[in-house]
This record gives structure tokens, sequence and C-alpha cells, in this order.
């Protein structure tokens, strides 16, 4: 995993409002990587703590907590989420319609021959 795609993780996770959620596949597109998924959550397992990231705004692809229904860690997720106003659904599903950061990967930027006033 390369350091500035870590750095960009970090990042956008600090980014996601409260009240939001995003997916680990989403911030690894976001970040550059769209098949880094795997190295979002163990970026979220390893640093949440040394970078204050806001880890229970990241859940899996269904919108669903990755931990196990149940544990301590589970309960700890859904009630941070649940006192930012995330509500969750039947099966404890997260609607992502509602709640998902909507983020967009940044735009190209304009070409250098261009000028910017006559860009679209």
């Amino acid at each position: 995993m390369s350091e500035v795609f870590s750095e960009k993780v970090l990042k956008l996770i600090k980014k996601i409002p409260a009240g939001k959620v995003a997916t680990y596949g989403q911030i690894a597109a976001l970040a550059g990587k769209p098949q880094g998924s795997r190295a979002v959550a163990w970026l979220l397992h390893s640093c949440s703590e040394s970078h204050d990231l806001p880890w229970q705004r990241v859940l899996n692809s269904k919108g669903k907590i990755s931990f196990p229904p149940g544990t301590k860690s589970y309960r700890e997720q859904k009630k941070l989420l649940a006192s930012e106003g995330v509500h969750f659904g039947e099966g404890d599903v997260i609607e992502m319609s509602l709640f998902q950061w909507k983020k967009k990967p940044a735009s190209a930027k304009a070409s250098a021959k261009k000028p910017r006033m006559f860009s679209s």
C-alpha cells in the first residue's frame, strides 16, 4: 500500500460529515484505488485512534456494520451512528440513499491550452 494512497484515505475519512456514512469501496475509489477496500479497512483498524478518525462512519458495501452483531465494537459503532442521526432499518441495514456521503471524485483539470474563461 502506497503512502500517498494511505494519506488520501485518512484525509477522506476525516471529511465524512456527522450523520453520513461511506463504504470501504467508496473511500478506496475516491483515493484512486477502486479495488482497495481491504486496505481502507486495514487503515481504519490500525490508525483510527492515532489519527482520530470517525471510524464509525465507514460501512461495508451492503450498508451494514462490519463487526459481528452483538460484539462490543458492533454495539459501539451502532450507538455512535445513532447519536449522529443515522437510522437503521430492518436487519440493521442503513438506507444508503439517505445516509451515504455524496462525495464525488475530483474532476479533471481544465486543459492548459484552453483559457479558463472559455471552459464550460
